[in-house]
C-alpha cells in the first residue's frame, strides 16, 4: 500500500514539473522572475506602483478589486504610496454609501468598487486562486520546483494572445495561448499603452509583470510579514531542537555511563 501511494506521489510530481504536461491545462505558461519569489523574497515597490497604474488606466474599467482596501496602499511591503497620494487616489472613485443612500466620494478605509460587469471577474484574489494552477497536473509542485505560480499565470495570460480571433454566436472572440482556449476578453495590453511615471519602458511583457505583481500583493498583502514570522519560526524551532538534543544528552549521560560500568 506504501509503495504504491509512493510510487503514485512520485509520478504526479513528475507530471506536474514536466513543463510540457503541466502546460497541458493551463496552455502556455512563462515562468516569470519576480522579486517576491523564493522564501526571502519581497515585493518591489516600484514594480506594485507601476502594477497599480496598469490595474488603473487598463484593468479597472472592468475588473473591481472589492476585497482591497484604498488605505492598504501606504501599507508598508506594498505599494507604499504616501498617505496624501493615497487619499488622492481615493477620490478618484465613487461608493454606494448604504447609510446616506448615495453614492459619495471614496475614502481610505473604503474598498476598491466591484466589478460593474457580469462576467467579469474580481481581480482581489486572482494571484491567489491561480497558484500552483489547477487540474490534475496543478497540485502545487510547479510553485513548489519552478516557482511558477498565480502571478506568472496572470502575466502569461494579459500578454498570452497570438492575434487569432472568431465570431460565433453574435460575439466575438479571441484565442490566449496561456489558457489554451478562446476567451471573450479582448486583448488589453499594448506597447507604450502606459506612460510610467518612473520611465520603466512600457512594454506588453512589462506591463503584464507589473499589473501581475500587483494583483499578487492584493491577494496576498502580508506575505512578506508571514515570510519573516516563518524565518523566525525556523530559527526558534532549530535552537529549541538543539537544546532539547543537548538536554536529552545530558540526562541520560548518568545512566549510561553507570550502564557500562556494569
Amino acid at each position: 500500500m506504501f509503495k504504491k501511494l509512493a510510487v503514485s506521489t512520485i509520478t504526479a510530481a513528475m507530471l506536474a514539473s514536466s513543463p510540457d504536461l503541466a502546460a497541458g491545462e493551463t496552455g502556455k505558461i512563462i515562468d516569470y522572475d519576480f522579486s517576491f519569489e523564493g522564501p526571502f523574497g519581497t515585493y518591489d515597490r516600484n514594480q506594485l506602483q507601476r502594477g497599480l497604474q496598469v490595474y488603473t488606466e487598463v484593468c479597472a474599467s472592468c475588473h473591481g478589486l472589492d476585497k482591497v482596501a484604498f488605505r492598504t496602499l501606504s501599507d508598508p511591503n506594498g505599494p507604499e504610496l504616501p498617505d496624501d497620494q493615497m487619499r488622492a487616489y481615493a477620490e478618484m472613485y465613487e461608493i454606494w454609501d448604504p447609510e446616506l443612500r448615495d453614492w459619495r466620494v471614496a475614502a481610505g478605509p473604503d474598498h476598491f468598487p466591484e466589478s460593474q460587469f457580469e462576467g467579469a471577474p474580481d481581480l482581489s484574489l486572482m494571484a491567489k486562486s491561480r497558484v500552483g494552477f489547477s487540474g490534475p497536473y496543478g497540485l502545487g509542485i510547479n510553485q513548489l520546483m519552478n516557482g511558477m505560480g498565480g502571478a506568472e499565470y496572470v502575466a502569461s495570460f494579459v500578454n498570452g494572445f497570438n492575434g487569432e480571433e472568431k465570431f460565433e454566436a453574435g460575439s466575438m472572440f479571441y484565442y490566449n495561448e496561456a489558457s489554451a482556449s478562446w476567451v471573450s476578453m479582448a486583448p488589453v495590453l499594448w506597447e507604450d499603452g502606459v506612460e510610467y511615471a518612473d520611465g520603466t519602458p512600457a512594454t506588453k511583457e512589462q506591463q503584464a509583470k507589473d499589473v501581475a505583481a500587483f494583483l499578487m500583493w492584493t491577494a496576498e498583502p502580508k506575505m512578506v510579514e508571514r515570510k519573516q514570522a516563518g524565518f523566525v519560526g525556523v530559527i526558534f524551532l532549530s535552537v529549541l531542537a538543539a537544546l532539547l538534543y543537548l538536554t536529552n544528552k545530558q540526562l541520560w549521560a548518568p545512566i549510561k555511563r553507570a550502564a557500562k560500568e556494569e
